[in-house]
């Protein structure tokens, strides 16, 4: 089998895949579709206990009730239960998932609609045929194919991405100020020791926010950035800005936060400038 070979059939494998994904999607058959999707509250908070492990997230208990019975059910986020609570209030509503009649096995998320589809897979195997295609182009027809392939996609992708990122970031800063900042300390730094695969450990630590908004909302939150020396940090006093619907977006250093918005935008105008430039090249390459 040569290359052409094996690329074709790399393409007919993945489309088959992703015509499979599609169909069981409109059916409505997939994983995620027979998830049953429900707004659960936060009744308590548990204080993070200084020097312990971060890795499970914030202990909380959360009320839910499902939908068919209307029975309230209470779990908490013991184990293995999806997106780790980073940052937590009592009466805060967050996302439950759970497969259909079984409501204690739950998983908790912060986008309670994200893939509510199930196309995530076959999207990407859609993507792998392109990838497929773009390889043949470039083999059949020489290397400028594939910058074609690779800058077109990505430079449409910027164009539709940079300007969101650049209103985001002014909205965020602005949000930010709206009222004024209240006091916040630094109420346990958490540690987490990993090996990797040679035997090497490494240790992080995250120090856990706790501050009260102006609305008399008492929030508990990692922070792991905007705040220096996060080692030594324990019961350091702070200045808490955050944003008055959703005290989730906060932050210690204003100017940290000024600092991070303008460089997630240079980021992105310069991975908007590779597509393009890419396709530029490409298209010169074709032309000579």
């Amino acid at each position: 089998m040569d290359w052409l070979d094996f690329l074709a059939l790399w393409c007919g494998v993945f489309a088959v895949l992703a015509l499979i994904g599609y169909a069981r999607s409109l059916a409505g058959v997939t994983r995620a579709q027979r998830t049953v999707r429900v707004m659960g509250r936060i009744e308590r908070v548990q204080q993070p206990r200084h020097g312990s492990s971060g890795k499970d997230g914030i202990a909380v208990v959360v009320s839910f009730q499902v939908p068919s019975t209307g029975q309230e059910f209470t779990v908490t986020n013991d184990g293995e239960c999806g997106e780790r609570i980073s940052t937590a209030w009592t009466g805060r509503e967050i996302g439950v998932l759970y497969p259909r009649g079984r409501p204690h096995a739950v998983k908790f998320t912060n986008d309670l609609w994200a893939g509510r589809h199930g196309l995530g897979w076959p999207n990407f195997a859609v993507f792998l045929v392109y990838v497929g295609l773009v390889v043949v182009a470039a083999v059949e027809w020489g290397w400028p194919w594939a910058l074609l392939g690779f800058g077109g996609p990505w430079t449409v992708l910027g164009t539709c991405y940079v300007p969101g990122i650049v209103r985001q970031a002014g909205r965020r800063i602005e949000a930010l100020t709206t009222v004024d900042p209240v006091p916040g300390r630094v109420i346990a730094v958490l540690k987490d020791v990993s090996t990797d695969e040679d035997g090497h450990t490494s240790t992080s630590h995250t120090p856990v926010v706790a501050f009260t908004t102006h609305e008399g909302t008492a929030v508990t939150a990692y922070r792991t950035s905007d705040l220096p020396d996060p080692v030594g940090s324990y019961g350091r006093e702070v200045t808490i800005y955050y944003t008055p619907d959703d005290p989730a977006v906060f932050t210690p250093d204003l100017a940290a936060e000024h600092r991070s918005r303008k460089s997630e935008i240079a980021f992105s105008l310069v991975a908007l400038f590779l597509g393009v430039a890419a396709v530029a090249v490409g298209a010169v390459a074709l032309a000579l």
